[in-house]
């Protein structure tokens, strides 16, 4: 087998049209493969699904909601999850954030604590008892309890939330928007908003904002009350009682060792106002009295005025500067893509209002033509962790590429083979991207180019340049040794090297099929499976006619003699 194969090549080797052939060929497999990322054929994403047994449900109702609203929004969404098999239990936290998990460390779910949020934890069953992915399951299910849900409480925004496969990151699009005026931060925020929810891809859409929004305050007339023979305290009191209760006073019981507090309260039906304006709010406060010093029962609407007022929303600052964040997952697809289509609609239709300039790569800069207020919006979340991660794994590969080929030069002091131990390294991205499309043809969602891939193409260097190493130092061997002629040489050093090649490359693709079903991992797996395909080929017909292009009588100081047998010492 081997000798058929010594054979075929000396035949590559001896026949120029055909060598030309095999180096255009890779060239052209080299760009069609590199092509296949511009062209969307293999999409690139920093951070592959995760196949986890929970995930939460983040339940926001607009600002000024009751905590019967957000109630009934939750059950909604509970009735729905209850629905599902593989689903263990369901966990609702109604008016507070569910207890500090890994992505809520980064999206500050702790802090809530008002009674328009809600937060569902879905308990999954096992992984490996599961036929569904917890990142399908949550795609098949955010428009079913979107469309259910949302509409029960007008302004309603329902967000899936998964532990993350990477570091955690506050979205997959994050838009900051900077500036001095909070009401244009808030506009340009709304409007980036709107940008959003008409790019395809994009999912879970908010603004990290308080509303605006219609309230009433009870203000308490101190005039009245001296008046009335009361104090502001029994009023304040009486307020908290109702509304949100309080200790009044303790019964002592024989079967307990303290004293058992007893708390009073209104009925969650006594809670509820008939409408939402001034005369519900003043027919319900009539109804609590107070008594004064003489014994007289008097109604707290006769000592506190009902005022409507305008909420007061948090100021958000970051580095101390006047912030607001604009948030986007993505609905199974990459966040590089959308986020370039909402970057190219907004400086297409914000010209309308604001002069634009770019900053950096992706960042921009607005000026309100009417106002003059310049604004910035900077562009965070997991597509920056995605830009600093593949421009140091770039970074990384660079290095490496630049580390072998020096080290080539010093061991062969010939820049000519130092390049093709290079060449024959880098290769091997054609396996891996076109392993990527593969793939993604064969499984049920999409498979991205993702960073553990890189790094599957960064460890494959190594691999191919002691292939190629082998096959030139054997080469030399054979020529300074043994007095064989260049062609010769080459054909016979790759095929006796192909035996331990193949073996290697089977040992690597092996081991690689455990990784290649991992949602996490699967992409360093099909990087070492079909760049390792790759790397073969190039090793053993590549290489060699890349070697035998080059002068090696020259480089190696080969001199004509009579060649001896192989089998001689």
């Amino acid at each position: 087998m081997y000798q058929k194969f010594e054979n075929a090549l000396l035949g590559i080797l001896n026949a120029p049209a055909k060598k030309k052939a095999i180096l255009w060929g890779t060239l052209g497999a080299f760009l069609i493969s590199v092509a296949m990322i511009p062209t969307e054929l293999v999409l690139a994403k920093m951070l592959p699904g995760k196949n986890n047994d929970t995930y939460s449900v983040y339940i926001d109702l607009p600002g000024g909601s009751s905590i019967e609203q957000t109630r009934v929004v939750s059950e909604c969404v509970v009735g729905i999850l209850q629905q599902e098999s593989e689903a263990l239990d369901v966990e609702v936290f109604l008016g507070a954030g569910s207890p500090l998990d890994f992505a809520g460390l980064i999206k500050g779910s702790h802090f809530k604590n008002s009674e328009n949020v809600a937060e569902v934890v879905v308990n999954l069953t096992k992984k490996h008892d599961r036929h569904e992915p917890s990142y399908m399951m949550v795609q098949r299910l955010r428009p079913v309890i979107v469309k259910q849900c949302e509409n029960i409480t007008p302004q309603t925004s329902i967000k899936f939330i998964e532990p993350p496969a990477g570091p955690p990151t506050m979205a997959a699009i994050v838009a900051e928007v900077y500036g001095s005026n909070p009401e244009g931060i808030r506009h340009l925020g709304e409007r980036i908003k709107g940008v959003f929810q008409q790019t395809e891809g994009l999912v879970d859409i908010d603004i990290m904002q308080d509303e605006i929004y219609d309230k009433f305050e009870i203000q308490v007339n101190t005039d009245k009350i001296s008046r009335s023979g009361l104090n502001v305290k029994q009023v304040n009191d009486i307020l908290y009682l109702a509304f949100e209760g309080m200790e009044i006073a303790v019964k002592n019981s024989q079967k307990a060792t303290d004293q058992i507090p007893i708390f009073l309260t209104l009925t969650p039906e006594g809670k509820k106002f008939a409408s939402r304006d001034k005369m519900a709010i003043e027919y319900k406060l009539a109804g609590l009295k107070l008594m004064n010093h003489m014994g007289m029962m008097v109604p707290i609407t006769e000592v506190v005025d009902v005022v409507p007022v305008k909420s007061n929303p948090m100021i958000m600052t970051k580095n101390l500067h006047q912030m607001t964040n604009v948030l986007a997952e993505t609905d199974m697809v990459s966040q590089v893509y959308p986020l370039m289509d909402a970057r190219t609609m907004i400086l297409d239709t914000f010209t309308d209002e604001y002069e634009i300039n770019k900053i950096g790569l992706f960042n921009l800069e607005l000026i309100d033509k009417k106002s003059g207020e310049r604004y910035e919006l900077l562009w965070d979340g997991e597509m920056e962790v995605t830009l600093d991660t593949f421009v140091d794994l770039g970074g990384a590969f660079i290095a490496a590429l630049i580390l072998i080929f020096l080290l080539m030069v010093v061991y062969y002091k010939s820049f000519v083979l130092s390049g093709i131990v290079l060449l024959g390294s880098f290769l091997s991205i054609i396996g891996v991207i076109i392993g990527h499309w593969v793939m993604d043809l064969f499984t049920a969602d999409t498979f991205f180019l993702t960073a553990t891939s890189l790094i599957g193409f960064i460890a494959l260097i190594g691999i191919s340049s002691r292939n190629s190493l082998l096959l030139i130092d054997f080469t030399k061997s054979l020529m300074v040794d043994k007095g064989m002629h260049k062609k010769e040489a080459i054909a016979y050093a790759t095929a006796t090297r192909a035996k331990p090649i193949f073996l290697t490359a089977a040992a690597i693709i092996l081991a690689s099929t455990l990784l290649a079903s991992d949602a996490v991992f699967g992409g360093l797996g099909v990087s070492l499976i079909f760049g390792t395909i790759a790397a073969v080929i190039a090793s053993l017909v590549v290489v060699p006619v890349l070697i035998d292009n080059s002068d090696l009588e020259r480089h190696f100081n080969f001199q004509e003699r009579k060649a001896v047998s192989i089998m001689e010492p």
